[in-house]
């Protein structure tokens, strides 16, 4: 196993597709900082603002789901998934040594994403001249959930990826989910919304403003916990699946 995760972080040093993308990340989050302070207008700051600020970090998973269905469809793209099962035929394994490389980046990309966050709060902050409060325990936990939900986003990438196959398909369904499928089960079912993937994510890596004021979100527990139950479900198939199908 140790010889595969080797494997797998020679192929992503020897490529910059996946790094550019992730690359995306704290770009996001600055600008999203930045939106919220300057449209707080004389408002700044409101409570909890701190870990409002740094709830955008959670929306980086977009990017790190991205990342994670690379790893699988992105071979089958360019049609070196073949030789990687030459090479390795036990193919759960191999899936499995892909789960553990883009979960543990996916989380190191929501923790360099948090440190350019708490960088871009901390200096728009004292630019305000506001002092900004490093032992914010709300906003630690706003942070310590969104490197929980980059990291799950990474590996339920993953098993999307070795699911689907298709580079592109794979990564229209996952933003087609976010985007349509979550919003419309939360119009037609109400609060049911809640139990699926982005909105638990949500609920991982909410900030104040979120947990006060949105009835739909699962408490910051329950959403890491069903996170977990999607990713371990996300695994077993992927794995299940790569066993069984034909590659070509």
């Amino acid at each position: 196993m140790h010889t595969l995760i080797r494997t797998e972080v020679l192929k992503l040093r020897t490529v910059r597709s996946p790094w550019l993308l992730l690359a995306a990340a704290p770009l996001l989050v600055i600008a999203g900082i930045s939106g919220l302070v300057l449209s707080s207008g004389g408002t700044f700051p409101e409570a909890g603002s701190q870990a409002n600020a740094l709830a955008h970090v959670g929306l980086t998973s977009l990017f790190t789901i991205a990342f994670g269905i690379l790893a699988v469809a992105g071979e089958y793209s360019h049609k070196t998934i073949t030789d990687t099962y030459l090479s390795t035929p036990a193919r759960g394994r191999v899936i499995v040594a892909k789960l553990a490389v883009y979960a543990v980046c996916g989380a190191a990309s929501g923790i360099v994403a948090s440190l350019v966050g708490l960088v871009t709060a901390a200096a728009w902050w004292s630019d305000k001249g506001v002092t900004f409060s490093w032992g914010d325990s709300s906003m630690w936990a706003t942070i310590g959930g969104s490197i929980a939900w980059n990291a799950a986003f990474a590996a339920i990438g993953v098993g999307l990826g070795a699911l689907v196959r298709s580079l592109v398909g794979a990564i229209a369904t996952a933003l087609a989910w976010i985007a349509l499928v979550e919003g419309i089960i939360g119009q037609l079912i109400g609060n049911f919304a809640r139990w699926l993937p982005f909105n638990a994510g949500q609920a991982l890596g909410a900030g104040t403003r979120a947990m006060t004021t949105s009835q739909s979100l699962l408490p910051r527990w329950g959403g890491g916990a069903v996170l977990a139950l999607y990713t371990l479900a996300f695994v077993i198939l992927a794995v299940s699946t790569s066993m069984r199908r034909d590659v070509s």
